[in-house]
């Protein structure tokens, strides 16, 4: 790295000193996120925690000041404003700051963070092989493999942007070792009298059972690689007792999308997440824990779409993920936005509708948060597109004897305003139901659909007449009933941003190839891209 890219990274962390901190002093809330493979598909779910920042602790791995990938020394290069801000911020919170960038202790030998790891007493035990890597945390994660293929070495640079950080590395006088790293990147401070610095597996299990740490933060890189295996990594802090969370925003893989499973490099990366979350550990955002702003890779040109899942009654927080990540994950950044188990509307990430193109609402009767509700509002004033399914018609409506909670908001004239419809409860469950194109429309988001009637699964919605004249896509009825209800239509919002809304949204729905093609098309429409031709996958 050239001394211009150094002083232009130092000069972005004055900003470390606005950062917001979002916990109470001595105490960090951790939004702990898992995935959880059940009958109706994929559950992301979130569960609380309550760290004491004295028994905390915060690896930042591997985030050195060069790499022989030029690509990925770009990538940290963009995080490392970021990165050096959550570590002042839990360091002001008491948190103790590992530094472990690998393979350069001689550049630390005299600092007083590396001499305070060395020094530390030896604990009266050791986890067996904690000096040594951990390729696999267990026998089930091995079976299951990496999703991403990384046996080239994961550089995605192209042969000519090889050639040339080649060169430029011969320049910096980097070539003479076997790795072009020397140190941690320059923009993270050190801070000699309270932090650690350390690469070996055994030295930081010393420091951390000195200092009584249970809980572990960790950020750094890579995730398929010395994130997950150093002696240090994910697999043997969770596999040794270490309540352990990796920050996801604050990371990054070694992937080339010439690779399988032929993604963008983000999308790989996001694979590996969710890889993490479902056999290793769980994972938060930095933005969760410390607060300021989660960190995204600017040159990740994807299109963003929020998704909002809260009800009780149709299983979408199975069905959703396991839908989104299969069918559209690869072309959009999705950004969940849920609320844990046993704590309806106390939703965590909706920060993420600030930065959303569309969002995607299956929510059914949750007051908001004042502030979540402003944020909703906002998104909605400067023109966001919404795809509402199922319930998202009383969304964040109460029935009319549910009594507001304190400091809550709804949003009673949602349906009618927003999405254009007018639910008026449904019909029986009991019934059979069907669907159909109403007659005469032709409409790119009934593309990939037949032509005729197709059965469903949920109870019919009673939604006649539309307000505000909102276009019927398709219309439905009930088996012996006479009502013939509209079932999906488009609809603009005051500020003429994009809906679409349909009713369907059971979890038997998510089996039918019709109602996940209309789902994709809407997905896609929202975003205000081309309707894909290849059909739902």
């Amino acid at each position: 790295m050239n001394a211009c890219m150094i002083r232009a990274l130092l000069a972005l962390l004055p900003g470390i000193a606005s950062l917001t901190v979002s916990a109470a002093a001595g105490t960090l809330s951790v939004p702990a996120r898992t995935r959880i493979p059940t009958e109706h598909g994929m559950e992301i779910r979130i569960a609380p925690q309550q760290w004491d920042t004295t028994q905390t602790a915060l690896i930042v791995c591997d985030f050195w000041d060069s790499h022989h990938c030029g690509n990925a020394v770009k990538r940290v290069n963009e995080m490392a404003p970021r990165m050096a801000a959550v570590v002042e911020a839990a360091r002001q919170q008491g948190v103790l700051i590992i530094h472990a960038p690998s393979d350069c202790m001689e550049h630390y030998k005299d600092h007083p963070a590396r001499q305070r790891a060395m020094q530390a007493p030896v604990a009266a035990s050791h986890p067996p092989k904690i000096t040594q890597w951990l390729h696999w945390k267990n026998a089930d994660e091995e079976k299951a493999g990496y999703p991403i293929d990384a046996s080239d070495g994961g550089c995605d640079d192209t042969p000519e942007e090889a050639a040339a950080w080649k060169a430029e590395l011969a320049r910096q006088g980097r070539t003479s070792g076997s790795w072009p790293w020397r140190a941690e990147h320059p923009a993270v401070r050190i801070d000699g009298e309270r932090d650690v610095i350390s690469d070996k597996g055994d030295e930081i299990w010393n420091m951390m059972e000195a200092r009584g740490i249970r809980n572990v933060l960790f950020a750094g890189v890579h995730t398929n690689m010395c994130v997950c295996g150093r002696p240090f990594g994910l697999r043997q802090m969770a596999n040794n007792g270490k309540n352990i969370v990796l920050l996801r925003d604050l990371t990054d893989t070694m992937y080339n999308p010439a690779r399988p499973p032929f993604v963008s490099h983000y999308r790989g990366t996001e694979l590996m997440l969710a890889h993490i979350e479902q056999r290793i550990c769980p994972t938060a955002l930095s933005s969760e824990v410390l607060g300021g702003d989660a960190f995204t890779f600017p040159r990740d040109a994807r299109p963003h779409l929020a998704v909002m899942i809260d009800e009780d009654e149709y299983r979408t927080a199975e069905t959703l993920p396991a839908f989104l990540e299969t069918a559209a994950g690869g072309d959009i950044r999705i950004s969940y936005i849920l609320a844990p188990a046993g704590k309806p509307g106390e939703f965590v990430n909706v920060s993420a509708l600030s930065s959303a193109r569309a969002v995607l609402v299956s929510v059914r009767r949750r007051p908001l948060a004042a502030a979540h509700m402003e944020i909703l509002r906002a998104f909605i004033a400067r023109g966001g597109a919404v795809v509402g399914i199922r319930t998202a018609s009383h969304a964040f409506a109460l029935r009319k004897d549910q009594p507001l909670p304190e400091g809550k908001a709804v949003w009673p004239e949602w349906d009618a305003t927003i999405l254009g419809g007018n639910y008026n409860n449904h019909l029986g469950n009991e019934l059979r139901t069907f669907t159909r194109p109403a007659p005469g429309v032709d409409h790119p988001l009934l593309r990939g659909l037949p032509p005729g009637e197709f059965p469903t699964t949920g109870s019919l919605y009673r939604n006649s007449p539309l307000r505000g004249g909102a276009p019927v896509l398709l219309t439905g009825r009930a088996e012996g009933a006479p009502n013939v209800e509209p079932v999906a239509w488009v609809h603009t919002t005051p500020e003429k941003g994009r809906v679409f809304y349909t009713s369907l949204g059971a979890a038997g729905d998510f089996a039918l190839p019709e109602f996940r093609q209309l789902l994709l098309n809407a997905i896609h429409w929202s975003l205000d891209r081309d309707i894909p031709e290849h059909g739902v996958r």
